[in-house]
């Protein structure tokens, strides 16, 4: 064991020297392989960060909260034509199934304001604000932390009264470092009092945080707006009780729906049941054909890689054919001389590994400095593979030239070296 270990230190001082004696060629060498694991990590870090930014802003509500309107979250059979011809979901509805169906946690109707709204602080004036209208329960399914303030209770929600709750970004620019609690504000041309500020959240890539929105009650928007097709989408939302089977709660819903919009047997639905888990698992369908593509065309690159090093590795053994002679005279076995170039190329291929994983971190730093709250996440997980990668594309691209030296014949190649 020991003369085992011995060999493999003396194999790895060999391959150090070998690569300090050759520093441009060294340089070169592990360019390649440096682009090519960049190329694959940061395509991995970006699509986790990715996928790490969509679920954070799902985080709030639970994966078995459904919504139930007439769009559809992913690909629908349903020609488009068709489905512009469904109905909108009713405020009575919402009512229908709060009292028929069973295993309900919670249930809320919500209106999504089309263009956001103006709201305004006496000369300041907050444009393009997001709008959630919805019903006092909408508390009991999304998980909101409050900075100052509640939400709406029932009685106000069911009488639309004039209360607004801000997202931390609209009460800075409304009011400043004042208390936001108990002024009065205009939204949609009318007075609504504010009850509450949510905690600050920090922005999505995509948009869709909380600090940007502001909630009122439906019913407050629904007599601004009214339920004009086309005005205004919208939605019921609804979250099952704990264990409670997903699929029978879903075909109880569907059944309900059916029968208050009397749609005859072997007529389509007019309305669609969509699910937080199933929209969750198309992201995880995407993001992990982006991973595919991504690692196939860097894969490329890391191939134009493996063949430099192969190719540095031949005339390593070209320019060594002597001292690899006198080496094999002296007594060197055969595994010797092959350790030997093979670690000089694994040590090689991982350098290069290595300063590409550096080079995704800094990448990384700098681009969640430029994109807000949105942070670029280089796991360890990623760094693992971006090792072993390397390792391994040294150990393919350095395996032919260390056989071809192992082989070679002492006289023959001191002979040649001379």
């Amino acid at each position: 064991m020991l003369i085992y270990l011995r060999v493999l230190k003396e194999s790895f001082n060999f391959a150090i020297s070998a690569l300090r004696n050759n520093r441009l060629r060294t340089f070169l060498s592990l360019l390649g392989v440096t682009i090519g694991i960049f190329s694959i990590i940061a395509v991995l870090a970006a699509v986790d960060s990715l996928k790490k930014d969509i679920t954070g802003s799902l985080s709030a509500l639970d994966n078995s909260t459904v919504v139930v309107m007439r769009f559809n979250f992913g690909p629908s059979d349903v020609p488009r034509w068709k489905r512009e011809q469904f109905p909108d979901v009713t405020y009575e509805e919402y009512q229908n199934l709060k009292k028929n169906l069973p295993d309900i946690e919670a249930i809320s109707f919500a209106l999504g304001v089309p263009g956001g709204a103006s709201l305004k602080y006496r000369d300041v004036t907050s444009t393009g604000v997001d709008v959630g209208a919805v019903t006092h329960e909408y508390y009991d399914i999304e998980a909101f932390e409050f900075e100052k303030g509640r939400f709406f209770n029932e009685p106000e929600a069911v009488a639309g009264a004039g209360v607004i709750v801000l997202g931390h970004e609209i009460a800075t620019n409304l009011f400043g470092e004042m208390d936001p609690i108990g002024k009065e504000i205009r939204i949609f041309g009318r007075r609504a009092t504010v009850i509450g500020v949510l905690e600050k959240q920090g922005q999505s890539l995509f948009g869709g945080s909380r600090d940007s929105q502001v909630f009122v009650p439906a019913n407050f928007a629904r007599r601004v707006y009214g339920t004009t097709k086309g005005t205004v989408f919208p939605q019921i939302v609804l979250k099952p009780e704990d264990g409670v089977d997903n699929d029978e709660f879903i075909a109880m819903l569907e059944q309900q729906l059916r029968s208050m919009r009397a749609i005859k047997p072997g007529e389509i639905n007019t309305f669609f049941i969509n699910q937080l888990q199933g929209f969750a698992d198309f992201i995880d369908n995407i993001t992990g054909q982006l991973n595919i593509i991504g690692i196939v065309i860097s894969g490329f690159s890391l191939l134009v890689g493996g063949f430099g090093i192969a190719n540095i590795m031949f005339v390593s053994v070209k320019e060594r054919t002597s001292l690899i002679g006198i080496q094999k005279s002296l007594g060197a076995k055969n595994k010797f001389i092959l350790s030997q170039f093979l670690f000089e190329a694994i040590i090689l291929s991982v350098i290069g590994g290595m300063v590409g994983l550096f080079v995704v971190w800094l990448v990384s730093i700098i681009a969640s400095q430029f994109t807000g709250d949105f942070e670029f996440v280089l796991s360890p997980f990623n760094i693992l593979i971006g090792t072993l990668v390397s390792a391994v594309i040294g150990l393919i691209s350095g395996i032919i030239p260390a056989i071809s030296a192992s082989k070679l014949d002492p006289v023959e190649a001191i002979r040649t070296g001379m």
